[in-house]
């Protein structure tokens, strides 16, 4: 793991046009946790908060751009999907983003430098701190850059798709609303869960995962997909 201090591998990686401020950059890769353990200093969060609006707006515009015939809840599932956990922490993973965070050592013993959710937000803070050097077209170019990988592949996307928003719309449309119940139980040092989902007394879908999360929406994909099969039609990810 390079020096937390050296983040000239992790500049020479990320898809930068300029110089992003050092002190901006420092301040993305700091967690929470390692604030607390260091008398609160300055954490990454609000960086966070700007840069998950500077990219939700970056992907809205290229995606507004790139469909043009595509309806309203067509772009939001596509957005919804690109700007996914399961998406921006695989683009932090390109990047080895992990290996430069500043975690509390609790953080770090529990496998955070590996956690979605906090790759994820340093993703975010990262976007933030471009804006905040950059600018804000220097920005959007950024994000569509970082986020190349996975903007064009249809495999990822369809693994990254948000099954549970899918869901809860067609719940909508049959008059009922999406019920999770859950198992939970250990096999060695590993938590898992299953999930079963349930819509009114017709729809219904069980998965399992590491994560109760990953659980949800493997149940949810069960139950779209199921609900599709009954209806004799064809899923897909994106339809108006």
């Amino acid at each position: 793991m390079p020096h937390l201090e050296d983040r000239s591998g992790l500049l020479a990686s990320l898809p930068l046009k300029g110089e992003l401020d050092p002190d901006l950059l420092d301040l993305a890769l700091t967690h929470r946790s390692y604030s607390f353990e260091n008398d609160e200093c300055p954490q990454n969060e609000r960086l966070e908060y700007l840069g998950d609006a500077v990219l939700s707006l970056a992907v809205a515009d290229h995606l507004y751009r790139t469909y043009p015939d595509a309806s309203q809840g067509s772009l939001s599932r596509r957005r919804s999907t690109v700007v996914s956990t399961r998406a921006l922490s695989h683009i932090a993973r390109l990047h080895n983003l992990g290996a430069y965070l500043k975690l509390g050592k609790g953080e770090s013993l529990t496998g955070g430098r590996d956690r979605d959710s906090v790759l994820e937000d340093a993703v975010e803070a990262i976007i933030g701190a471009v804006h905040l050097s950059l600018g804000a077209e220097a920005a959007r170019v950024f994000v569509l850059d970082l986020l190349s990988p996975i903007l064009d592949d249809d495999t990822f996307m369809l693994g990254a798709f948000d099954y549970k928003s899918r869901l809860q719309e067609i719940g909508a449309l049959l008059g009922a609303v999406p019920a999770y119940t859950y198992e939970e139980w250990t096999a060695g040092d590993t938590e898992h869960f299953r999930a079963h989902v349930s819509v009114g007394e017709t729809l219904a879908g069980t998965g399992e995962g590491t994560s109760k999360k990953g659980a949800e929406m493997e149940a949810a994909r069960r139950a779209v997909l199921a609900y599709y099969s009954a209806r004799g039609e064809t899923f897909t990810m994106f339809e108006e």
